[in-house]
């Protein structure tokens, strides 16, 4: 067997060592989440001692639909890592893109040295089931608790489990931001509705 290929499925070989068309530019692996890190950006608020902290996230993904489960990474290096370690609760707030410059400022500020609801003119709200604060200037509120840190210790991955959801009934059509790496952001377009079996 040639050294570029190797047995594939069936009577398929796949091939190996070949570059694809021309038209085509090899991407560095670095770069990789900028196309995939598609949703929208959001904050994550927690509390602990009776302190609460609000941090910017944008590595998230739905993994299922009722009860809605939430799979994100909050990096070890994160003030707010400690506090969902601890209390296993959190919120996920999501601003629209008036809000994007705040977005940004809190998540290049740490939450050890500042208090950023009040640097950065965010309104803590009471949850109704958890401790951590909603945020009433973003226009969707999820109450959170964590379901699962098997792969915590290995990749900084919680699995959420909302418990309780909230949205603002006044705010039609809200545009989210979408963050494509380095300070570059996707604003929501056009919608368009296509036939579709899936929910």
């Amino acid at each position: 067997m040639s050294p570029s290929t190797k047995s594939g499925v069936g009577n398929r070989t796949r091939v190996t060592g070949t570059r694809p068309s021309t038209s085509m530019r090899e991407l560095p692996l670095s770069e990789v989440y900028q196309f995939l890190e598609a949703g929208p950006v959001v904050l994550l608020t927690t509390s602990q001692s009776g302190r609460s902290n609000v941090m910017t996230m944008s590595w998230h993904t739905m993994v299922e639909f009722v009860p809605p489960l939430v799979a994100c990474v909050v990096s070890s290096e994160d003030h707010s890592f400690a506090a969902l370690v601890a209390e296993h609760e959190c919120v996920i707030a999501i601003p629209s893109v008036e809000l994007a410059p705040v977005v940004v400022k809190v998540g290049n500020t740490s939450g050890r040295t500042v208090e950023k609801f009040k640097k950065f003119g965010l309104t803590p709200r009471p949850a109704e089931l958890v401790a951590p604060p909603l945020i009433a200037e973003c226009f969707a509120n999820f109450e959170c608790r964590v379901v699962d840190t098997s792969l915590v210790d290995k990749y900084n991955l919680f699995v959420l489990e909302v418990v309780k959801a909230w949205t603002d009934p006044k705010r039609k059509r809200p545009k989210t931001i979408h963050h494509h790496g380095y300070g570059n952001f996707v604003v929501d377009g056009k919608t368009i509705t296509l036939k579709s079996k899936m929910p």
